[in-house]
């Protein structure tokens, strides 16, 4: 966690740690940094990002992360073009408070609506609410949040292509009164409605990680590269506690 924070290799990390330790006056040992890339793979702690107290809202987004591979490095050596490599990194936040409250980093093949179970599945506590933008618009992503939380409200706008159920008259979905909303009163009046503006506060994580953590991986394989990612999200949270300033509306 460190060495994300403060954006160092290994080798730089076992350095400061080591430093940290004699301005502490501790006398312990300090792992070699060939130790530290060896077990980051099999990181743990970093698993539950965070732990939701009561209902919560949340804001599900994803966004691409460079992998610096084998492409790159032969450009840089040899010239010519090489492929860039990419992950995933899928998030969702809490808009209320801005943490992160669960993360998976998949390859670009797979779809933002398929992860929306596995992050739902990360949050211990009851859904309030699910925002996303249009790319999660579909049945699957509403049946999947209906049977993590049968409560919880679904705030998607659907595509401009979309048709309402065939049970819409007798028995309207939330995504049939998405519909007839946007139908009565247009998007603008229906976003104003759902309050869908929180889902920007989703890309504000998305910005947070890019800004400190960085837009691209350092691990080489993919499970590395996912304990990674969740270390990241770890420490934005710790910093998010720290330093969220108080704001107060004064009249």
């Amino acid at each position: 966690m460190l060495r994300l924070a403060f954006g160092r290799p290994w080798r730089q990390t076992e350095g400061m740690l080591a430093s940290i330790m004699r301005l502490l006056g501790l006398d312990l040992p300090v792992p070699d940094h060939t130790t530290f890339s060896r077990r980051s793979a099999d990181l743990t702690l970093a698993k539950a990002v965070s732990i939701a107290s009561g209902p919560v809202n949340v804001v599900i987004d994803s966004t691409g992360l460079k992998v610096f591979g084998a492409g790159e490095w032969q450009r840089e050596k040899h010239g010519g073009k090489g492929r860039r490599t990419w992950r995933k990194l899928h998030l969702a936040a809490d808009p209320d408070t801005g943490e992160i409250l669960a993360s998976e980093l998949t390859t670009t093949e797979d779809g933002d609506a398929s992860q929306v179970g596995p992050l739902l599945n990360q949050i211990s506590g009851p859904i309030a609410s699910v925002t996303a933008d249009g790319a999660y618009d579909g049945g699957p992503v509403y049946r999947i949040i209906a049977q993590r939380d049968p409560a919880a409200a679904v705030i998607i706008p659907p595509r401009s292509t979309a048709v309402p159920s065939d049970n819409a008259d007798t028995a309207p979905t939330q995504r049939d009164r998405h519909l007839r909303m946007i139908q009565e009163r247009g998007r603008r009046g229906w976003q104003k409605a759902v309050n869908y503006g929180r889902r920007a506060l989703g890309e504000v994580a998305m910005m947070h990680y890019k800004t400190v953590i960085g837009r691209r991986l350092h691990a080489r394989t993919l499970p590395t590269q996912k304990a990674e990612a969740a270390a990241g999200c770890k420490v934005l949270n710790v910093m998010t506690r720290l330093g969220m300033p108080v704001s107060q509306h004064i009249t």
